[in-house]
C-alpha cells in the first residue's frame, strides 16, 4: 500500500511540474516486487579445468542443438577444431586417465567427490543500477557468509555438496527501504559413465588434428621395388624415402613424436564424441546442474575383449613425459568398478545417474567388413584375410546370430549393480549406416575418398551386401538385444530394458562416406578426386608435393562442415594418420615404410567413423533420452538478443572451519 502511494504521489508531483513521469527514480519504485535472485554453477562441466572452456561453448548455444553449435564452433575456428585449444586442459593424466584431485581454476578438487561447488549468484530484475545489496549466504554450518557489492554485481561463492544454501539480499527500492529477496542454492551433481567401442569414444576426431607437409614413401606388397609418395607428418626430419632400408627405431620415435593428440591415447579417446557432446551440453544447458563425466570408451573394444577383458591400444603415440606405453587397456568394467570403489568412499549408497553405451560393431567384425569392402588389391586382400583382418558379410552374420546375444546378455547383468539394478538409466545409442547416400541407397563404390592407398577401392557389390547386413540385420538385432523386445534373453525386461536411441540414423542415411556438397571445403573439391586421381604421380615432385591439385597438404581443414557425416580414409589419413600398435603380430609392420604400414595408417584414424558433425547429430538424437534418464527439461528458447553484461564479481570468503565431504544424496534444482 505504501509503495502504490509513494508512486501516485510521484505521478502528480512530475505531472504538476511537467516533467515526464518516468525518470530513474519513478523507474526503480516502478519496479518494486519484480526481483528474484538467479544462479548457475561456474564451469559446470567438470572435465574441463578451465571456465574459458567452457565458457566459449555457452556461448555458441543458441538452443538449437549440438549440431549447429559445432558448425559454429568449426567457422570459428577455421576448420581446425575446437578441442585442440581444450584437450591440454582437462582433469586427465598424460594417459588420459582421471585425476583423483583436479585444479579447476585455480582450486584443487576432488574430481569424484568434490566438497563444494563454485556458483554465481545474482539479481534478475530492475535492480537499482547505482545501489548497493546486501547478500547472507547460510547453509546451515558455520558462520552465514555476507557480501556488500553493488546490486548489478554477481556474486560468487562456493556452496558445500549435498547441503541447501539460502541467499538472501536486501535491494534498496529508492525510498529509503529495502526489498528482502531469497533463494535456496542447491547443487545437483550428475554422474555418468561412457563405454563402449570406438563410436562411443569418437575415433575418427581426434583432439589435435596431425599436421601434414611435404611426401612420404610407402613400399607396396609388388614385387619389385613399387612405392608411392602421400602426405608426411609435419615436423619429422628423419628420411622419408624408401631408398635407405628400414627406419631406425630413433626415426620412428621422431615419427610418433609428430601424431595427433588423443584425450585418452591409448583409446582414441575424443572431446568430439557423441558422449562428451551429449554430457557438456546437459551441463550447458542445465545451470543449476554439476555434470561429472566418467569416459571409459575404447576404439576397438568388444564386450568381451574391452568391457569385461582389456584390450590391446589401438595407437601408442610420443606423449610428453612418456616415453614408452603399455600397448594395453584395462577392462572398462574394472576402472568403473575402481571409480565407484572411490565414490563410495564418501557416498556409500552412490550409484551412476546415467551410462551411455554404444558397443557390439567390433562383436561382428565390423572392420573386418568394411576392409572385405574398400581393399581391392588381390595382394593386400590375401595378407589381411590370413591376418584375420578382412571378414564377409556370412562371417559377421554369424558371429551376430551366435555370439553377440549370450555376450549382451552378459553385459546387462554387470551393468545393473552400478545403476542400482535398473537399466532404463542406460542409453544405447546405436550405429548410423556409413554407406548410404540416400534411404536404401547404398554408395556407389569406386576409388572416391579411397585412393590415399593404390590398394583402395570400394567393390560396388561387396559395398551394397555390407550396407544391406546393417540395414537389415545388424541395427534390427541391436534393438532387439537392448530393449529385450522379442528377446527371451532378458529375465525381467521392466528393468533390464535400456533406453534405445536410433534417432540419428534418417540424418546419417543421406549424410553417408559418398556424399558431396557444394559447401564442402575448397581443398576437398580441388584436391580430393572423384575418380581417384588425388595424388602425384610423377616420382620427381611427389616427394614435395604429393597432392595432384599442386595444393599444400596443410590446407586440408579436418574440422569444418562437409556433406558427409562419415570420414573416408582419405579424411582418417589427413586427419589423424594413426601407427598401428594394436595389430595381431602377423599384421605388425617392422617399418614406417613398411607396406602394410601404408595399409594401415590410412584407415586406423578412423575411416568410416562419424565426423565431428556425425557426433554431434549423435549427441542431439541422445539428449531427449538423457533428459529423460535425469528427470530434467528440455531447456527454454533461447534469445539471440545478447544481455547487458553483468559487473565483475566479487567473490563471498568460504567459511574458516573445514567440512568433510558429504555422502548427502544431492536433489534436483
Amino acid at each position: 500500500m505504501r509503495v502504490c502511494l509513494l508512486l501516485l504521489f510521484a505521478l502528480l508531483v512530475a505531472l504538476a511540474a511537467g516533467v515526464a513521469p518516468f525518470d530513474d527514480a519513478f523507474a526503480q519504485l516502478a519496479g518494486t516486487g519484480d526481483f528474484h535472485i538467479q544462479w548457475e554453477v561456474k564451469n559446470r562441466f567438470r572435465l574441463f579445468r578451465k571456465e574459458a572452456d567452457f565458457l566459449r561453448q555457452v556461448a555458441e548455444n543458441r538452443g538449437d542443438g549440438v549440431l549447429a553449435e559445432e558448425r559454429r564452433l568449426e567457422h570459428e575456428s577455421d576448420g581446425l577444431g575446437w578441442a585442440k585449444d581444450v584437450v591440454a586442459n582437462l582433469c586427465l593424466d598424460s594417459y588420459g586417465e582421471l585425476l583423483t584431485t583436479c585444479e579447476r581454476d585455480g582450486e584443487k578438487e576432488s574430481y569424484l567427490n568434490p566438497r563444494d561447488y563454485p556458483v554465481g549468484v545474482s539479481i534478475a530484475g530492475p535492480a537499482p543500477a547505482d545501489g548497493t545489496c546486501a547478500w547472507n549466504f547460510d547453509d546451515g554450518e558455520g558462520p552465514v557468509r555476507q557480501s556488500t557489492v553493488p546490486c548489478n554485481q554477481e556474486v560468487r561463492l562456493r556452496v558445500r555438496a549435498g547441503k541447501t544454501t539460502v541467499a538472501t539480499v536486501d535491494i534498496p527500492l529508492g525510498d529509503g527501504t529495502a526489498q528482502r529477496v531469497a533463494a535456496e542454492i542447491t547443487v545437483r551433481d550428475v554422474l555418468i559413465a561412457g563405454i563402449g567401442d570406438s563410436i562411443a569414444a569418437g575415433e575418427g576426431n581426434p583432439d589435435r588434428a596431425v599436421e601434414l607437409e611435404g611426401g612420404f614413401c610407402f613400399r607396396r606388397f609388388l614385387r619389385g621395388s613399387t612405392t608411392y609418395y602421400r602426405p608426411s607428418r609435419a615436423g619429422y626430419t628423419d628420411d622419408r624415402s624408401c631408398e635407405n632400408g628400414p627406419s631406425s627405431a630413433t626415426a620412428a620415435k621422431d615419427w610418433a613424436r609428430h601424431g595427433a593428440r588423443w584425450m585418452n591415447p591409448a583409446c582414441h579417446r575424443s572431446l568430439y564424441s557423441y558422449q562428451v557432446r551429449t554430457a557438456l551440453q546437459l551441463a550447458i544447458e542445465q545451470p543449476h546442474l554439476a555434470v561429472t563425466l566418467i569416459p571409459l570408451a575404447c576404439t576397438g573394444a568388444t564386450i568381451n575383449a574391452g568391457l569385461f577383458g582389456g584390450q590391446r591400444a589401438d595407437d601408442c603415440p610420443w606423449v610428453v613425459g612418456i616415453d614408452s606405453c603399455s600397448g594395453t587397456a584395462p577392462p572398462q568394467l574394472a576402472e568403473l568398478r575402481d571409480v565407484m570403489a572411490a565414490v563410495h568412499k564418501a557416498q556409500p549408497n552412490r550409484n551412476l545417474d546415467m551410462i551411455l553405451l554404444t558397443v557390439g560393431a567390433n562383436d561382428v567384425n565390423f572392420a573386418g567388413l568394411v576392409a572385405n569392402v574398400i581393399v581391392d588389391s588381390l595382394t593386400e586382400r590375401v595378407l589381411l584375410k590370413q591376418g584375420g583382418a578382412i571378414a564377409s558379410v556370412a562371417d559377421s552374420q554369424q558371429a551376430l546370430d551366435e555370439d553377440l546375444p549370450g555376450e549382451f546378455s552378459q553385459l546387462r547383468n554387470a551393468l545393473k549393480p552400478f545403476v542400482g539394478g535398473n537399466l532404463n538409466r542406460v542409453v544405447y545409442v546405436s550405429y548410423g549406416n556409413p554407406a548410404e547416400q540416400a534411404e536404401n541407397q547404398p554408395c556407389p563404390g569406386g576409388r572416391d575418398g579411397l585412393d590415399v592407398h593404390p590398394a583402395f577401392g570400394a567393390d560396388a557389390e561387396r559395398l551394397r551386401a555390407a550396407a544391406q547386413f546393417v540395414d537389415s540385420k545388424f541395427l534390427p538385432k541391436l534393438r532387439v538385444l537392448a530393449t529385450c523386445d522379442g528377446s527371451k534373453a532378458c529375465k525381467d525386461p521392466s528393468t533390464e530394458r535400456m533406453i534405445f536411441v536410433d534417432g540419428h540414423q534418417a540424418a546419417f542415411a543421406r549424410h553417408g562416406m559418398c556424399v558431396r556438397a557444394p559447401t564442402d571445403p575448397e581443398f576437398d573439391r580441388n584436391c580430393f578426386s572423384k575418380s581417384g586421381e588425388s595424388f602425384a604421380t610423377d616420382p620427381t615432385s611427389a616427394p614435395d608435393n604429393p597432392m595432384a591439385c599442386g595444393e599444400a597438404a596443410s590446407n586440408y581443414q579436418p574440422y569444418m562442415p562437409r556433406g558427409r557425416w562419415i570420414r573416408t580414409a582419405n579424411d582418417s589419413y589427413f586427419t589423424a594418420m594413426t601407427y598401428p600398435e594394436g595389430m595381431p603380430a602377423i599384421l605388425k609392420p617392422s617399418d614406417i615404410h613398411d607396406a602394410l604400414w601404408g595399409v594401415l595408417s590410412a584407415v586406423y584414424g578412423g575411416a568410416v567413423h562419424p565426423t565431428a558433425e556425425g557426433y554431434a547429430a549423435m549427441a542431439d538424437a541422445a539428449l531427449p533420452a538423457a533428459r529423460g534418464v535425469l528427470g530434467l527439461n528440455p531447456p527454454p528458447a533461447v534469445s539471440a538478443e545478447p544481455l547487458p553484461p553483468l559487473m565483475p564479481a566479487t567473490s563471498v570468503p568460504a567459511p574458516q572451519a573445514p567440512v568433510p565431504a558429504s555422502g548427502a544424496a544431492p536433489r534436483t534444482p
